[in-house]
């Protein structure tokens, strides 16, 4: 049986997310020098992706 091609995802990793995880946050922070390496991942300020 074939797939419905409403259903592929042929470009969905260029598509651009509104939420990013925990660890892209922290890189995030880390480049804009808000964060201080050493500090727990818990309550982080929310970010925008760039």
């Amino acid at each position: 049986m074939s797939q419905h091609s409403s259903l592929k995802s042929v470009g969905k990793l260029s598509t651009k997310r509104n939420v990013l995880k925990r660890f892209e946050r922290v890189d995030l922070l880390t480049k804009r020098g808000k964060w201080a390496v050493g500090k727990r991942g818990v309550g982080l300020p929310k970010t925008k992706p760039e």
